[in-house]
């Protein structure tokens, strides 16, 4: 049996092998990048006929199109990741986290952000002083009620 995270060094491998950006793979499953991309390194559960089509695409096992499928643990790992890029993303939220709770209460009320019914984007985007990354969240509001 594969396990999710094995599953997805497999297929990071496989993508590399084949020559594929997760783009031109995300276009020809028809799915949104990002989430290809998270559930091909297994954050989200692939439906059979996804699984199956990424296994074709990337010449991928049984086992592991199995595993693609599977319900993971999501966000499982180190408490605090080491890799550079990831921990930008802890240390971003650590400093405009408290801002951006404040504003969605402001603009929204007394709720959060849907990370289950979530959409998220990543863009390069020229700037003289050096390319720019821009991440949209785009999650949909939850109220709390009572």
């Amino acid at each position: 049996m594969v396990h999710k995270q094995q599953a997805g060094e497999v297929v990071a491998q496989a993508r590399v092998r084949a020559g594929l950006t997760w783009a031109q793979i995300a276009e020809r499953l028809g799915k949104p990048e990002v989430w290809t991309t998270a559930a091909l390194l297994g954050q989200h559960p692939m439906s059979p006929s996804d699984a199956a089509a990424a296994a074709e695409l990337l010449d991928l096992g049984a086992d592991v199109v199995e595993a693609l499928q599977r319900q993971p643990y999501r966000g499982s790992g180190e408490a605090v990741v080491a890799d550079p890029t990831i921990y930008r993303f802890h240390e971003a939220l650590q400093v405009y986290g408290p801002a951006l709770k404040e504003l969605i209460h402001e603009k929204f009320g007394d709720g959060i952000m849907s990370a289950i019914n979530f959409r998220m984007q990543v863009e390069r985007v020229p700037d003289p002083e050096g390319d720019r990354v821009v991440v949209t969240w785009d999650g949909k509001f939850l109220d709390y009620r009572w």
